[in-house]
This record gives structure tokens, sequence and C-alpha cells, in this order.
């Protein structure tokens, strides 16, 4: 009998993190150089949020001009609320949850302590790898 996945098996562990005190132009510049648009937010090592791309450029504005993004901190930016669910949550209840509510990522915790990250590239691949396992190429494909 199948069972379903649980978060564990389809996050990626060990996410990179910023601390609430830096300045949204060092999250800028971090989560360009490691290519992430989801960037969990710290504070003395606790999990205390989440930051976006998207939430920055909201902040800045079309302009990117006001506020300047080294004046703002990560912690004026970040979702405090953030969607955060124990590594052993059935992966099915997280998809409905993140397509019901239109979120981007969800925060993975053990004991309280951040583990990992589930975006919807993550869900993207894991439905991509289900399509392939339920539908082999049969070779007769016609482009």
């Amino acid at each position: 009998m199948k069972r379903m996945p649980t978060l564990k098996s389809v996050m990626t562990p060990f996410p990179y993190s910023v601390d609430s005190d830096a300045s949204v132009d060092e999250a800028l510049k971090f989560m360009r150089e490691h290519k992430i648009r989801h960037l969990p937010v710290t504070k003395d090592g606790e999990l205390t949020g989440i930051v976006s791309d998207r939430d920055i450029k909201l902040m800045l504005g079309p302009e990117f001009a006001y506020p300047k993004a080294s004046e703002l901190k990560v912690g004026d930016t970040m979702i405090v609320d953030a969607y955060t669910v124990d590594i052993a949550t059935r992966l099915d209840g997280v998809l409905r949850h993140m397509a019901e509510q239109r979120l981007g990522s969800v925060l993975v915790t053990r004991k309280g302590k951040l583990v990992g990250v589930f975006t919807h590239t993550d869900a993207c691949a894991v439905f991509a790898d289900w399509l392939t396992s339920q539908f082999p190429a049969s070779g007769d494909e016609v482009a």
C-alpha cells in the first residue's frame, strides 16, 4: 500500500536564513546570489518569520527608492505569521492549504527548529515526478 509523502521527503533541507536585523539590501543581495525567492528570518537563532522577494518589492515600491533598502530592516518587511508545519506533516494537506491561501512557501520545523522550506517550485517538481511515474513516455510522442 502506498503512503502519503510527508514534507521530509520533498522539502529543501537546511535552508538559508537571514537575521531580522539585517538590512533589506543585504537580504536582496543574498537572495540573488543564491537564486532563492523565500528566505526564513531568525532572531537570536529562533525562527521569527519569512521574507520573499515579492514582499521586499512591495515594500520598496515600483522605483525601489523609498524607503531605501539599505535603511530598511528585514524585520520590518517579513511575514511574522508564516505558514509553519512540522516535518512529519502530510504533503496533501500542505499543498491544499498552499493553494487555498495562495502561498508560495512553507517553513518546515522539527521540535520548533527550522529544518527546511517547501516552495511552489518544490511542489511543481513533486507533481512533475508524479506525472512521469503515472504516464511514462511511450516514445510515440508527436512534436
